[in-house]
């Protein structure tokens, strides 16, 4: 099973809310870097990443709406570790709209899985968000 795998499976498994995740997307910088330092906020449903390829900051799926009430961390994996592989998995409705997100991070120095947020989308529509990882 590869890295990426585990981390898709993790998402899957992690159904934020009681929902399953439907469909993963990795997060791809648009310089093409998958190397990310990451910042989340638990209590207001925010996170971003930082490439370390080209220093560019991205919000994850709806973040950006939610910048001026949140208040990030850094994520870091317990070996200390905090640079990290990242991808967003979605929980669908029957319709196809986004009911919640969830981030997993891959540690890239000790190859540790997590979910380290997730957060409900409570509007329509919200399909645009599969867009955002």
């Amino acid at each position: 099973m590869t890295s990426d795998t585990r981390l898709a499976d993790c998402l899957r498994d992690h159904a934020a809310g009681g929902y399953p995740v439907t469909h993963v997307v990795e997060s791809v910088c648009d310089c093409g870097g998958r190397e990310f330092r990451v910042a989340v906020d638990d209590t207001e449903g925010w996170a971003e990443r930082f490439c370390v390829a080209c220093e560019s900051i991205t919000a994850i799926a709806d973040s950006a709406e939610h910048w001026d009430d949140a208040e990030p961390g850094e994520c870091e994996c317990p070996c200390g570790g905090a640079t990290f592989a990242a991808a967003v998995g979605f929980a669908l409705h029957a319709d196809g709209e986004v009911g919640w997100v969830s981030l997993g991070l891959r540690c890239l120095t000790d190859d540790t899985v997590g979910v380290y947020t997730d957060w409900k989308i409570d509007y329509l529509p919200s399909r645009h968000l599969l867009d955002r990882a």
